[in-house]
C-alpha cells in the first residue's frame, strides 16, 4: 500500500502552487505549509513525453482547485453527492471561458460571415477566422489554409474518403487501419472500399492492447494507398507510435490520416513533425461546443481534393453551365458555418494552452498510474488495455456484474462514466468483451474522485 499512497500523493502535490523545490527521488516526503512535497517522477520512456522539458528544480504547476473553479458544472450534486466527472473520452466540461465567449459573440457579434459590409459581420468574420489561426498554432500546422473547420472528427473523415478517397483508391487498392479504431475511422474506409473495390488490412495489437509493429510492417506493400489510424485508442487508450508508423508509411507513398480525437487534449500534437497527410479532432473532446471539428490536411492535398458538399461560400463564380470553386479551405465548407462554436474552440485552445499541455500531460500520467494501481487491487476486476503508453482511458470489467449494474450503482454515488462498446467493438472483442465500464480521465479530476471509485466499485463487488 505504501506505493499507492506515494502516488495518490505526487498526484495531489502536482498541483500545488510554484515555490517548492523538486526533492531527489530518495527522499522522504516532506509536510510543508502547501501540503506534501514529493519528487516529480521521471517521466520515463512515454515516447509522447520524451520531447517535454524535464523537470527543474522550481517552477510553476497549476492548481487543480483553482481550475476545478473554472468549470461550473462540476460544482453540482448528482443523488446528493458531488459531481465526479470520468466520462472525458465520451466528451469534455467546458471551462466558463468557453461558456462565456460563446455568450459574448452572441450578445455582441452576432452576424453571417465573409462578404458583410457592416461591422459586425468583420467582427464575427474575424472572430471565426482568428479562432482558425488558433487552431493552427494549437497543432502547428504551416498555414491556415490547411484547417477546415468540420462538425467533428466523424464528419471529417468522411471528408477525407469521400473526395480524397474516391478519387485515389482504384480495385485492389489496400486501406490499412487498426483493431483500435473507433467504429467513425472503420465505417467510412469500409464504405469507400465496397464502393472501388479495395481491400481493408487490420493492424493487430497484443495482449495489452499495443501496436504490434513487425506485423503492421508486414502489412505495408506497394498497394498500400491509405493508413488510417488513431492516436489513442477511446476504449484502451493506447498511445499509438504515429511518428514511427508515418515512417514506416512513407517507404510505400502511402497517405496517413491521423485520428486526433482523444490524444489533442491530452498530449502535445505537431502535425509537421507527425509529418501526418490528415490530422482530425472533436473540439468537445478538448473541453469546446459539440458541433465543431477540424480537419487538418496538407496543402497541397487540399488543393488535389474536390469539394464534398455544394452551396455558398465554397464557391466563387456559379453559372448554370459551370462553377468555380473558391480556394481551400473555403472549397470544403460549404454554407453557413457553426460560427459560436468556432469561437468557443478559439476560446478553449486558449486554455489549454494557458495550463500547458506538457503540465496536463505530466499530471494526468501520474493520475492514470495512481488509477491503475488502485482498480488493480480490486478483486475480480479486469482492466482491459494495460498499454505502457496511454492516456486515462481506464475500461474494466467486474466478474459477475454487469456493466450497466456497474454504471446505474456509480450514478447513484454521483460518478459518471460510460458503459458499452464504446463504438470500438473490434478491439473489445479482440479481448474477449462486448463491453466495459470506461472511466476516463481530465485534468480536472483528482486523486480524491478516483477514490470514491474505488470504494464504490469495491463496495459493489463485495456485495
Amino acid at each position: 500500500m505504501q506505493g499507492i499512497n506515494q502516488g495518490k500523493c505526487l498526484v495531489e502535490e502536482l498541483f500545488h502552487r510554484a515555490g517548492n523545490t523538486l526533492a531527489n527521488p530518495q527522499e522522504p516526503l516532506v509536510a510543508s505549509r502547501e501540503g506534501l512535497s514529493v519528487p516529480l517522477q521521471d517521466p520515463g520512456s512515454f515516447y509522447f513525453l520524451e520531447q517535454l522539458p524535464k523537470p527543474q528544480a522550481q517552477r510553476e504547476i497549476f492548481d487543480v482547485a483553482s481550475v476545478r473553479r473554472d468549470f461550473p458544472i462540476l460544482g453540482q450534486k448528482v443523488h446528493g453527492r458531488p459531481l465526479v466527472w470520468l466520462d472525458n473520452a465520451a466528451t469534455t466540461q467546458k471551462p466558463l471561458s468557453v461558456i462565456e465567449a460563446i455568450s459574448q459573440f452572441y450578445a455582441t457579434d452576432n452576424s453571417n460571415i465573409h462578404r458583410g459590409a457592416h461591422t459586425l459581420a468583420a467582427r464575427a468574420t474575424d472572430a471565426y477566422e482568428g479562432a482558425r489561426e488558433k487552431i493552427r498554432r494549437f497543432i502547428n500546422a504551416g498555414s491556415t489554409s490547411e484547417i477546415v473547420y468540420v462538425r467533428g472528427t466523424t464528419e471529417a473523415i468522411n471528408l477525407v474518403a469521400q473526395t480524397w478517397g474516391r478519387s485515389v483508391i482504384q480495385p485492389g487498392d489496400e486501406i490499412l487501419l487498426s483493431i483500435l479504431e473507433h467504429h467513425a475511422n472503420i465505417v467510412p474506409w469500409q464504405m469507400l472500399a465496397q464502393e472501388k473495390g479495395a481491400v481493408i488490412r487490420v493492424i493487430p495489437v497484443d495482449e495489452n492492447g499495443e501496436i504490434l509493429l513487425e506485423e503492421y510492417t508486414r502489412l505495408l506493400g506497394p498497394r498500400t494507398r491509405m493508413v488510417s489510424i488513431t492516436q489513442a485508442s477511446n476504449g484502451l487508450g493506447t498511445i499509438l507510435p504515429v511518428r514511427e508508423m508515418i515512417r514506416l508509411a512513407r517507404r510505400h507513398n502511402a497517405t496517413v490520416l491521423v485520428d486526433g480525437a482523444q490524444s489533442v487534449a491530452h498530449i502535445p500534437v505537431d502535425v509537421q513533425d507527425l509529418d501526418a497527410d490528415f490530422f482530425v479532432f472533436s473540439g468537445h473532446k478538448i473541453f469546446a461546443p459539440t458541433g465543431i471539428g477540424v480537419l487538418y490536411g496538407k496543402r497541397e492535398l487540399l488543393e488535389s481534393m474536390p469539394p464534398w458538399q455544394g452551396g455558398g461560400n465554397m464557391i466563387r463564380d456559379v453559372r448554370f453551365d459551370r462553377t468555380i470553386y473558391n480556394e481551400t479551405p473555403a472549397k470544403f465548407e460549404a454554407g453557413t458555418p457553426s460560427i459560436a462554436d468556432a469561437v468557443g474552440l478559439g476560446a478553449a485552445l486558449d486554455y489549454v494552452r494557458k495550463l500547458g499541455l506538457e503540465n496536463i500531460a505530466r499530471y494526468e500520467h501520474e493520475l492514470t498510474r495512481y488509477a491503475t494501481r488502485q482498480l488493480s487491487t480490486i478483486p475480480g476486476l479486469r482492466l482491459i488495455g494495460t498499454a505502457r503508453e496511454k492516456v486515462g482511458v481506464l475500461s474494466f470489467v467486474l466478474d459477475g456484474i454487469p456493466n450497466d449494474e456497474v454504471g446505474r450503482l456509480l450514478d447513484r454515488e454521483g460518478i459518471a462514466v460510460r458503459t458499452g462498446h464504446h463504438c470500438t467493438q473490434p478491439s473489445l472483442r479482440r479481448f474477449g468483451v462486448e463491453g466495459t465500464v470506461r472511466p476516463s480521465l481530465a485534468f480536472y479530476n483528482t486523486a480524491g474522485e478516483i477514490d470514491r471509485l474505488v470504494d464504490v466499485v469495491r463496495r459493489l463487488r463485495r456485495s
